[in-house]
């Protein structure tokens, strides 16, 4: 995955060390922007959430440096000299820095087939757990055919699950914005900030295949690092206050909780080996 800044080469650290010993004479070069300027900032700094223009300016000779926050006085995107596995584990420890790196100095478009991998993640779970409480070992086609079609009704309840989740937030920070500032968040930024962020369901196969005493355990911890994210990136996104994104967690959780009680009352699934379904966490 290449979360490297736009505009031209992305700085190394040697180069950046070749900054530092030429900041005095960078009026004798003639600096050319990083990236196409424009009249609007399309970049964030990482620190204050502040918009910037650039991230870097590419000198002559090959020489880089970073451009400098003009409000918190920082390096704009520390980030773009880092290596991608660096910026991987702080985003995995919910860093703040390192969700604005990705979501708004970054071109990364692999959102929906994320989303898509995820749900065919979360979909297996289900029909795992469903193929391991059945216990029906008849070798018949039909029942091979009838099992294949299990898979595809749990994708579809784990994708309306998800669709549900998504609705509750976005329904109540429309609200919310309504009524406090009147300004209309940008659902489509937040949309793919959300699904970003819940690359943590990749964890359900490797939860799956290594089995034990303690799966159950660690499908919560799953479930609760997926909601951690979450909520990083909905307050990254929106620049909010922790209780807002709390707030906005909590609407999707219970509309999600909604659909799920929704298709048990329906018995959506009646008439095959999901019969026997119950509702996962997931």
């Amino acid at each position: 995955m290449d979360t490297g800044g736009r505009g031209g080469l992305r700085p190394r650290k040697g180069n950046a060390q070749a900054v530092t010993a030429r900041k005095g004479n960078t009026e004798e070069v003639s600096a050319t922007p990083a990236a196409a300027t424009s009249s609007t900032c399309q970049y964030r700094c990482i620190e204050c959430n502040q918009e910037a223009k650039e991230l870097y300016r590419d000198y002559n000779h090959g020489v880089l440096k970073i451009t400098i926050c003009k409000s918190c006085q920082k390096p704009v995107d520390k980030y773009i000299e880092y290596d991608p596995v660096i910026i991987l584990i702080n985003a995995v420890l919910c860093k703040a820095q390192a969700y604005r790196h990705i979501l708004f100095n970054t071109k990364i478009n692999m959102h929906g087939k994320l989303c898509i991998f995820c749900l065919l993640c979360e979909a297996y779970l289900r029909w795992w757990q469903l193929q391991d409480s059945s216990q029906n070992t008849d070798p018949d086609d039909f029942i091979r055919y009838a099992k294949e079609w299990d898979f595809y009704r749990m994708f579809a309840i784990a994708s309306l699950e998800q669709a549900a989740f998504l609705i509750g937030i976005f329904t109540f920070l429309w609200i919310e914005r309504s009524i406090t500032t009147k300004k209309t968040p940008n659902f489509v930024l937040l949309l793919k900030a959300l699904l970003l962020s819940s690359y943590g369901k990749l964890l359900l196969i490797p939860a799956v295949i290594w089995e034990h005493e303690y799966t159950l355990l660690c499908l919560r911890f799953i479930k609760v690092f997926v909601l951690t994210s979450n909520f990083q990136a909905i307050r990254v996104t929106l620049n909010s206050t922790r209780k807002l994104s709390l707030c906005a967690i909590l609407c999707g959780l219970l509309m999600e909780s909604a659909m799920v009680y929704f298709f048990r009352r329906m018995e959506w699934d009646l008439g095959s080996d999901c019969a026997i379904y119950k509702a996962q966490d997931f």
